[in-house]
């Protein structure tokens, strides 16, 4: 989704970071993010930042270590709490009528039941990709 992850006006974060990580295929991967931290415990600041883009994993029937569990991390048996404890966390550190914009991959979780989960329906979304299983989601956050 990054035009240029190096963009000196976006904050990457994530809790992996490895460098040049061959994958099943022989290709490299690396993730270097700015700040290593889990999603679910963010080290900022409440009301931090305007906009945030939560881009969870959305894996959770995936091998340990393969390739896309690589690509795109692998959430566990308790991935209803995890999602909805990130989401919560993402709205914690927007100011007031922030937005945040989720995005979703529904080839294993439907984004419905997603949307049940986090218990806040989104203003407006879009999808897209091959399939149109990927979710575009945004909310606002309520002062």
């Amino acid at each position: 989704m990054w035009f240029d992850k190096n963009n000196p006006l976006c904050l990457y974060v994530d809790k992996r970071e490895f460098e040049n990580t061959e994958l099943c295929d022989g290709r490299k991967f690396s993730v270097t993010p700015d700040v290593v931290s889990d999603f679910t415990d963010m080290p900022f600041d409440d009301n931090s930042f305007y906009l945030v883009v939560f881009d969870p994993p959305h894996l959770i029937n995936v091998g340990e270590n393969s390739y896309m569990a690589k690509k795109y991390g692998k959430l566990d048996k308790s991935w209803k709490e995890t999602i909805k404890s990130g989401f919560d966390e993402c709205m914690r550190v927007l100011k007031p009528y922030g937005t945040l914009i989720f995005k979703w991959n529904e080839c294993q979780i439907p984004t419905k039941e997603i949307i049940k989960t986090i218990g806040e329906d989104p203003l407006f979304g879009h999808k897209s990709g091959k399939l149109s299983k990927t979710q575009w989601m945004t909310f606002l956050k309520q002062p």
